[in-house]
């Protein structure tokens, strides 16, 4: 079987965007909302590795790997301005869960043959299951333009002082 080089190409370009926008930002930058708006960049990490892998393992029928927590704090239901500070995870443990994320959603996507990337998605048999990764990557290929945007928010604003950006 041939793995969609497609599909894994999607991934891997998508998720280096992400990593790379959380380069070189610390916690307190990660953690900045500006005025009027509800999302941070540290949201928009977490949110992403959600979203990527909750429609990726629902679609297969599989239960979704979700550190504790991370359901309520980073799903579209979630209400960032109500969680309390000292409850968000270090961005640290945020992106070292993306990057383990993508290692092991490369190997199921490569190990999925065609039929079953065009087999129903569990959850909603309406698409299919190559239909709903796509879906969590192009969400996350948005939050991952979120972040982006933020950073230069940071930069334009000068709330707070600003890493060094790589």
């Amino acid at each position: 079987m041939t793995p969609d080089k497609s599909l894994l190409t999607v991934l891997d370009d998508v998720r280096a965007k992400t990593l790379s926008e959380l380069k070189n930002l610390d916690d307190v930058h990660a953690r900045w909302t500006p005025p009027g708006l509800r999302n941070s960049c540290l949201w928009h990490a977490g949110h992403a590795y959600f979203v990527t892998e909750f429609l990726t393992m629902k679609a297969l029928g599989k239960e979704p790997k979700l550190p504790a927590g991370w359901l309520q704090m980073f799903s579209w239901e979630s209400n960032p301005a109500h969680t309390a500070p000292e409850t968000w995870p270090p961005l640290d443990d945020v992106r070292e869960a993306l990057i383990e994320q993508q290692a092991r959603l490369h190997e199921l996507c490569a190990s999925l043959s065609p039929e079953a990337l065009d087999a129903p998605d569990a959850g909603n048999p309406s698409r299919t299951v190559r239909f709903a990764i796509l879906h969590g990557l192009h969400d996350e290929a948005r939050h991952s333009g979120e972040i982006s945007l933020l950073r230069k928010m940071m930069l334009r604003t000068f709330v707070v002082p600003v890493p060094t950006l790589g």
